[in-house]
Parts: C-alpha cells; sequence; structure tokens
C-alpha cells in the first residue's frame, strides 16, 4: 500500500496552513519566499548534477541521444526541456526526447493510470529503439512513479546510461538509476501540488543538464548560442546580432556572412574570424569537432 505521508513533497506547509484566509499579499509574499529556497535546495545538489552533465555529454559525443521521461508535470517539464533544444541549439528533434505517461496527449489532459504503468514505461523507450550510447533521465517528484521505474530498469538491460531526477531524498528512482539527484524542496505552498517547488527545482537541474551538454559539444561560442536555428524572423536577426557580437563586425557585415553562409550561424562566425571560404571554414570546424574557439585556432588547421 502507497503511503504518501512519507514523502516530504505530500506533507503540510506549516508556514501556509491557513493559506485559504490570507490575504493576496500575505499569499504572494509567502509563496515567494518559499519559491527562494528552491535555488539553495538545487545547489545542494550540483555534484551529482555536474556528473550527470558530463554523462549526458560523453553519450552525445558517441552519437548518443538524451531521453527525459516523466508522468504529469515531471513529463510536460521533460518534453518541454526537449522541444526546447531544436531552435536554441539547431539538434534535431531526435537528439533529445521528451517521453511522457500516456503519450503527448497526456500534456494537457491525464491519461488515467498511464503513470503507474511500469512496462509502459520499458516500451516507450523500446519504440524509441534505445542503445547503450543513450541517455535516459527518469523524472519524478514524488520520486517514485512507476512509469519512470520500468523505464530506468530497461535502459539498464541495454546499457544506456541511467540518472533518476527526484524531489524527495532516499527516492524509489534512485535506486533504479546508476547515477541520482535529489533535491528535496519540503512541502508545498498548497499540499502535494509538486508543479510549485518541485516542478520549479525540477526545471532548474534540467535547464543545467541540456544546457551544460549542449556547450559540451561546441553548441555555443562564449556565452552565444551560435548554433541557434533561425526559424523565424525574430530568430534570423538573432543570428545577425550573434554574428556581430562574435566576430565584433558591423550590421551590414554580419548580414552578408549570414547569407554566404547560407544561415549557418556557425559558419558565418568562423567565415568572418579566418577570412576563408565557405568550403574552407567547413573544413576548419569539422577538424574543430564544432567548436568555434577550435575552428579559428592552429588546432583547425590540422
Amino acid at each position: 500500500m502507497l503511503n504518501l505521508s512519507e514523502l516530504t513533497t505530500e506533507t503540510r506547509n506549516q508556514k501556509t496552513m491557513h493559506l485559504d484566509t490570507m490575504s493576496v499579499h500575505e499569499f504572494a509574499t509567502t509563496m515567494n519566499a518559499e519559491d527562494q529556497t528552491v535555488a539553495v535546495s538545487v545547489a545542494k545538489a550540483l555534484p551529482q548534477i555536474e556528473q550527470a552533465i558530463e554523462t549526458i555529454t560523453a553519450r552525445f559525443n558517441r552519437g548518443g541521444r538524451l531521453f527525459y521521461m516523466g508522468a504529469g508535470t515531471s513529463g510536460r517539464l521533460g518534453v518541454l526541456d526537449a522541444a526546447e533544444c531544436v531552435p536554441t541549439f539547431g539538434t534535431e528533434p531526435e537528439m533529445v526526447q521528451g517521453l511522457i505517461a500516456g503519450g503527448m496527449s497526456a500534456m494537457t489532459v491525464a491519461v488515467e493510470g498511464a503513470e503507474d504503468n511500469v512496462q509502459l514505461g520499458a516500451d516507450d523507450l523500446k519504440n524509441a529503439n534505445l542503445t547503450a550510447n543513450d541517455t535516459v533521465v527518469g523524472i519524478a517528484a514524488s520520486g517514485r512513479t512507476p512509469y519512470v521505474v520500468g523505464g530506468l530498469d530497461y535502459a539498464k538491460t541495454v546499457g544506456a546510461a541511467t540518472i533518476a531526477l527526484s524531489c524527495n531524498k532516499d527516492s524509489v528512482i534512485s535506486a533504479h538509476a546508476a547515477l541520482a539527484i535529489e533535491v528535496p524542496v519540503g512541502p508545498e505552498v498548497l499540499t502535494g501540488s509538486t508543479r510549485l517547488k518541485a516542478g520549479t527545482a525540477q526545471k532548474m537541474v534540467l535547464n543545467m543538464l541540456s544546457t551544460g551538454a549542449m556547450v559540451g559539444i561546441g553548441k555555443a561560442y562564449g556565452n552565444l548560442m551560435v548554433d541557434v536555428r533561425p526559424t523565424n524572423e525574430k530568430l534570423v536577426e538573432r543570428s545577425k546580432r550573434i554574428i556581430q557580437e562574435a566576430t565584433d563586425c558591423d550590421a551590414d557585415t554580419a548580414a552578408a556572412m549570414f547569407e554566404a553562409a547560407d544561415h549557418d550561424v556557425k559558419l558565418a562566425i568562423v567565415m568572418t574570424l579566418t577570412n576563408l571560404p565557405k568550403a574552407d571554414a567547413e573544413a576548419r570546424l569539422k577538424a574543430g569537432n564544432g567548436f568555434i574557439a577550435k575552428a579559428i585556432s592552429k588546432e583547425g588547421e590540422k
């Protein structure tokens, strides 16, 4: 029998016992104060987060993919982070994927019983043709979701890297992964509503995992997102501005190089900084494993 009282994410917050009679000011002030504790909790898990970033980066370098899997809010946050990698880092949709119990329809409407299905977690990864080069991050605020357990257990059978992200200490999913990230944020302002502090903590960790790994494989130059995919007017203008920032050129030059590189921001930067034609700049980038800093240095001449 499931005992929710053992989970800190399900216990009552003593600071909000009279939530229903608080003034709006009292409510907003209290919730803001509670939210400020989340970053402190995440900081305590930094050693594990760093290991996770290194693991994901190493698997990317082997041609592997990153899978997030969870149910409810946890699953939705994984899908969100995965989706954002495409425009931000110019990745193919297959490189980072979010799996949610019950499928994509569960993004907006709960699918009854899906999160309690252990086999469903394994099946979703089987259908994605999971390999030993991939990484699976199981996300569960409670730390006990059967769907996530099933996924992590299956991932281990094929040799994929396994990481558990939960918001309770000594969580169930931690025991089913090679690396456990536990960020206990304490009771929610509204009891059991883990879309609040727990959701914020999960989002912060996922931000670090994806961004850190992408930087680790050359998707940034300085702090610029040089593999941005210019799919709309705003991103086209951002792309030109990135070229300007990276090369210290004027707006007209940035626009011209953007066109000369066929809208490839990273390539345009290398072409501008090295004064090389497109084909030679492409060769430099390939030799530098996609890192601009390597492509424009002696290392890129090899």
